[in-house]
């Protein structure tokens, strides 16, 4: 039970520091911008050494992915298969809904420093692992597929590609006119266009 408990306070301190460190960071975004979002400042900002800051973290873009990624999930095998195109068009529609209201809760000013070209972590190719909501998606999308509801005119690496683009312009429209857009109701419009574009009647049911 000792065991356990300290486990538990070394989870808790440990969450703290991380927490103090993205404070930290959110800080220098919003005042200075990315530009000046060193290492260095972080921890000077945050009162922890360099040492602490990468115990947590690789590198600065790898704070800012934690905390971009690290957003209430929706895990695919729990989202139900739908019954026909429409159905899984709003549960895709569903998945960015939730990526938008946590765009929302971090702030424009965080997410304008994270949507920084300099920013590694946006970059697919560079990545070992791609942003939460597109692996939903395409974990989602493929479930569908094999269960005979729909089928995709396009390959699915081509599909999730160009959902992360609109994803992606839409928080930049965002950020770059401050928050003042309709964030919600944009990033809805746009998807639904293209998963109109996109998704076809599959044919009743190939899953083994």
């Amino acid at each position: 039970m000792e065991e356990k408990t300290e486990l538990s306070r070394q989870q808790k301190k440990s969450q703290e520091t991380k927490e103090k460190i993205f404070q930290a960071a959110k800080r220098i975004l919003q005042k200075k911008g990315y530009e000046e979002l060193s290492i260095k400042n972080i921890c000077e900002e945050a009162g922890v050494s360099n040492g602490s800051f990468y115990h947590h973290f690789k590198t600065k873009d790898d704070l800012l992915s934690y905390y971009i990624e690290d957003q209430p999930t929706i895990n695919p095998d729990l989202l139900e298969t739908p019954k026909d195109v429409e159905g899984a068009k709003q549960g895709i529609i569903g998945v960015y809904m939730n990526y938008v209201k946590y765009c929302r809760e971090l702030g424009v000013e965080f997410i304008s420093g994270y949507y920084d070209t300099k920013n590694q972590a946006l970059n697919a190719a560079e990545r070992s692992e791609r942003p939460y909501p597109i692996v939903t998606v395409q974990c989602y999308v493929e479930k569908a597929v094999r269960a005979g509801v729909i089928r995709l005119n396009v390959s699915i690496k081509e599909f999730t590609t160009d959902i992360r683009m609109i994803v992606i312009g839409n928080v930049f429209e965002w950020c770059v006119r401050s928050g003042k857009v309709d964030f919600e109701g944009n990033m809805s419009r746009l998807l639904g266009k293209y998963l109109d574009s996109t998704l076809c009647p599959g044919d009743g049911g190939t899953e083994e």
